[in-house]
């Protein structure tokens, strides 16, 4: 007997005990994801939070069975994505998850206790809004760990590019782009093609004719971000696909662009809103860190509880944070230094040494914080704003060109493992 079948015979038979118990349905299984499920509970919740937020936008929406469909197909994603996740071996620790928390915490400038009250206000269950984070954060890391190894940027695409800006230049702007996709199944027919051509027409009709695109994306959109509208946040010219960049040039807000052909299906476009962007001035940091990576010899307690007494002699002049570096860091490029990673952009660091960068005054300790790396202690030694110079500019063409391949790359993975699962949607009762 196949594993989806034990599980589903197994969940099933829960469910007829508890049904005798009770005398109602607790929960069902909305569909079989390779070995794991998605349940009718965790639809609920999806639909429920996008109605919660699109009220407190003044957002209407599609209709309730609209809704289900996509956020099925979000579940059916994050299961994937999580099996993948226990195949690598990729844990995200309480610790960790803490460490997070607290820094969401710390950029609201609320308390650890107020950031809580403040989620069990808006999301019910705090322990829940944990959990779902943990998911969120491990699902990011399958993501950025699969994509990561499939880019390469040449020295000469950067060259390229930085001298194609400034002939145009440097141009600046950054749009919020709408996107709905109509995809196309993988090996596709010609009949699936033309089936695809037609509704992409038709949801460009509907849109011409003034339907709300983001109501419409939720309803019909394949993306990756139909729940939230369609909406991909803003992005320079050149960090987008380049089927999407080569259509919005002298486009203006408001304007629908489409259907375009590309091999996931039809794209459809609107431009949300545009904005200049200032990179005349870049903040910098000079700062150091001691990093101990947790093992099996020693525990995620102790590697924090050993940079905690660091940062205590440390702040009480006891010890020299140059010497406890060379002696205890395990960062290889930054030891023999003394633990200093020079002038950087914080913004080049994971999302969790960034943050603590921003937050440390000059001459600051930190307390012990978790990334993926292991535990650390930082300290900023100094800040600056300098202009944006050639090897600044080189920097960002980089991460422009890097931007555009990730999202790229990011949408053909996840339609990949999709590809290769195997999936049973069961009917509704």
């Amino acid at each position: 007997m196949k594993l989806q079948q034990v599980i589903c015979l197994a969940f099933i038979g829960c469910l007829s005990f508890s049904n005798i118990a009770a005398e109602k349905e607790i929960d069902r299984i909305a569909a079989i994801v390779d070995n794991s499920v998605v349940l009718q509970s965790d639809i609920d919740d999806v639909v429920s939070r996008v109605k919660r937020n699109a009220e407190e936008q003044g957002q209407t929406l599609p209709s309730d069975q609209a809704l289900r469909t996509q956020a099925l197909e979000r579940l059916i994603l994050t299961s994937l994505q999580l099996q993948l996740a226990e195949r690598m071996g990729l844990q995200i620790s309480d610790a960790q998850l803490d460490d997070t928390i607290r820094n969401i915490a710390q950029g609201e400038n609320l308390s650890i206790e107020a950031f809580r009250r403040q989620v069990e206000a808006e999301e019910g269950d705090y322990q829940r809004f944990r959990e779902k984070l943990r998911e969120e954060i491990i699902t990011n890391e399958v993501v950025r760990g699969s994509v990561q190894r499939r880019i390469y940027i040449s020295p000469q695409e950067v060259d390229s590019l930085l001298k194609l800006m400034e002939e145009q230049g440097a141009v600046s702007e950054e749009y919020n782009l709408g996107h709905i996709l109509i995809a196309i199944p993988s090996q596709a027919t010609p009949d699936d093609i033309s089936a695809a051509k037609e509704r992409a027409d038709k949801v460009m009709e509907l849109l011409e004719n003034g339907s709300d695109f983001k109501r419409i994306a939720i309803a019909s959109s394949s993306g990756g971000k139909a729940l939230e509208g369609g909406e991909l946040g803003f992005m320079n010219i050149n960090e987008m696909p380049t089927l999407f960049s080569e259509s919005i040039r002298d486009k203006k807000k408001g304007d629908l662009i489409g259907p375009m052909r590309s091999g996931a299906g039809f794209h459809i476009l609107t431009i949300f809103d545009i904005r200049g962007e200032n990179v005349a001035e870049i903040q910098e940091v000079k700062s150091r860190h001691i990093l101990i990576k947790p093992s099996i010899i020693l525990s995620e307690e102790r590697a924090r509880n050993t940079l905690q007494e660091f940062a205590t002699k440390l702040r009480a002049g006891e010890a020299d944070f140059a010497e406890l570096a060379k002696t205890h860091s395990e960062d290889p490029g930054s030891k023999m230094n003394g633990g200093e990673l020079g002038w950087s952009e914080p913004q080049i660091f994971v999302p969790a040494f960034r943050d603590t960068l921003l937050r440390l005054e000059p001459n600051e300790i930190s307390d012990p914080f978790r990334t993926e790396h292991g535990w650390h202690i930082a300290q900023v030694l100094d800040k600056r704003v300098v202009d944006a110079t050639a090897d600044k500019k080189r920097e960002q063409v980089y991460r422009m060109i890097y931007n555009r391949r990730f999202n790229e790359e990011s949408a053909n993975f996840l339609k990949e493992i999709r590809d290769e699962a195997f999936i049973d949607v069961l009917p509704e009762s």
